[in-house]
């Protein structure tokens, strides 16, 4: 059986974002939600490396799990603008299929 392959994107919302970064990493059907704080000793702009940028916050999700798509929204929502979460989420639904909706 092939291993599940880790898909990972990171954004660099900058202020409308507690931290300035959301990255999320999917394996399988497991989804992390990464909150960051921005380093700014690696620079201000969105090209600056971000890469070792601090974890503040995580929420981990199982995409088999009833309830799990609003879990990860509602998280979104309180890091960063309903815009940007619909962004992340969209990206996820990408990666990942949720078994049931809210």
């Amino acid at each position: 059986m092939a291993k599940a392959k880790l898909k990972t994107k990171t954004w660099k919302i900058g202020e409308y974002c507690k931290g300035g970064i959301i990255t999320v990493e999917v394996k399988g059907t497991q989804i992390d939600i990464i909150g960051k704080e921005w380093d700014y000793s690696k620079g201000t702009t969105r090209g600056s490396n971000q890469a070792d940028a601090k974890e503040w916050t995580r929420e981990t999700l199982d995409a088999t799990h009833s309830g799990a798509e609003r879990k990860g929204d509602n998280f979104l929502c309180d890091l960063t603008t309903s815009y940007y979460a619909g962004q992340v989420m969209d990206w996820i639904k990408e990666q990942v299929k949720f078994e049931s909706n809210w």
